[in-house]
């Protein structure tokens, strides 16, 4: 259909400009040239063109095509009536979420985050950084440092009342990170202690959590551990896949487990490493293709050797670039029609639409951590679900895509 086009990218100045396209409150950018008939093929991501002078690499074609088909992310900010810095979010559906923080802080939403509650977990201080919900009345939240700090409670009403299931007796042990892949089955990730990894895990809803043999995990390196930045250097798939991302020594690596724990293996990444800098956060978007970022939380708007990708289920992975800072966490947009990534940090946010090869930066503040809800939202563009992002002074936000 020569002279129809999907949409009028032709400038006053003679310049083709996505004007608004790809959204998040990013301005348009020239492209150079001009456009006449360009006809999109939505099911196939296909471009035919009647009459084209345009400055468009084929990679170029096919991201402005996939953004054309997917919805635009924008930020809402929420209430949460707390000032505490909160490390823990934990998204379940449109309605319902939990967060947690310093302070002994732990929040719930029924409403979509029109109004957050506090919960009283334990009238001990405590610095819960990471919280994990089941469903909308089952959640865990786990308190982090060296011995008795380190703690995990569960909650099995809504928040209402808790149970503390776990109380670090280990002086040396420090818990960083937790993950279920379901009610029952979860597994906790530690510093390691005298060059061996400290991983537990639970297959009884977290009544009991046994340390994993060190003689089934590799060997840690010299002060190879994990960042309590943002509850997500661990990514779970299915019913027995896991990684779980480290730092803080000479080399920023990958566990990996296709059992549950019951071996693992290892490997290098290339991502910057060092007491202040590895990977921070890990994510899978089915059993081969995974995305970890991170960074140096002492240079927050560096964006140095911070991503790598791979698609192999981790065993090697490839640098990739385009984030524009630090980033304490990174995350797949479930049900999304391509696959599209969010990476926060305290600095700001970027996204991606085509898995991670290019970046967009998300206009609005930066966070610390962020979850998205599991189910399809049919109430939103493309079913998409939203998220929530946590940070510094109480900050909360609710992300959502939505077609311009």
């Amino acid at each position: 259909m020569c002279g129809e086009s999907v949409v009028d990218m032709a400038a006053p100045n003679g310049d083709a400009k996505m004007l608004g396209l790809f959204g998040g409150g990013i301005e348009g950018q020239s492209l150079g040239g001009t456009v006449t008939g360009y006809k999109l093929d939505v099911e196939k991501i296909l471009w035919q063109s009647c009459e084209i002078n345009l400055w468009l690499t084929d990679d170029m074609k096919l991201l402005l095509a996939i953004a054309l088909l997917n919805p635009i992310p924008h930020w809402t900010i929420q209430q949460s009536g707390v000032t505490a810095r909160l490390r823990g979010v934990s998204a379940v559906s449109d309605r319902v979420a939990w967060a947690s923080g310093a302070g002994s802080t732990a929040l719930r939403t029924a409403d979509g985050g029109a109004t957050w509650k506090k919960l009283t977990v334990t009238t001990d201080v405590v610095d819960f950084r990471d919280i994990d919900a089941i469903d909308t009345q089952t959640a865990y939240v786990l308190s982090i440092g060296n011995g008795p700090a380190s703690r995990i409670y569960k909650t099995t009403d809504a928040g209402a009342t808790w149970t503390l299931q776990f109380k670090n007796n280990d002086g040396r042990a420090f818990y960083d990170a937790m993950a279920f892949w379901d009610a029952e089955h979860g597994i906790v990730m530690g510093d390691s202690i005298d060059r061996q990894f400290c991983i537990m895990s639970t297959d009884n809803g977290g009544r009991t959590w046994v340390r994993i043999p060190t003689s089934t995990l590799p060997a840690a390196l010299e002060n190879e551990g994990a960042f309590a930045a943002s509850g997500s250097n661990i990514s779970l798939f299915g019913k027995t896949h896991a990684w779980i991302g480290t730092g803080a020594a000479t080399k920023a690596r990958v566990l990996r487990t296709t059992d549950r724990g019951r071996t693992w293996k290892i490997s290098e990444t290339p991502l910057i490493s060092g007491p202040s800098a590895g990977i921070f956060s890990v994510a899978f978007r089915d059993a081969k293709h995974g995305v970890i970022a991170g960074g140096d939380y002492m240079k927050e708007k560096d964006a140095v050797d911070n991503l790598a990708v791979t698609s192999d289920g981790g065993a090697t992975w490839t640098l990739a670039k385009g984030l524009s800072g630090y980033r304490s966490v990174v995350a797949y947009v479930p049900h999304a029609k391509t696959p599209t990534l969010v990476a926060i940090g305290p600095s700001g946010a970027d996204y991606s639409i085509d898995d991670g090869r290019t970046w967009l930066r998300l206009d609005g503040p930066g966070f610390d951590t962020l979850s998205f809800a599991r189910d399809r939202n049919e109430s939103m563009a493309g079913g998409w679900p939203p998220g929530w992002a946590a940070g510094t002074g109480g900050n909360l936000a609710k992300l959502t895509f939505d077609m311009k």
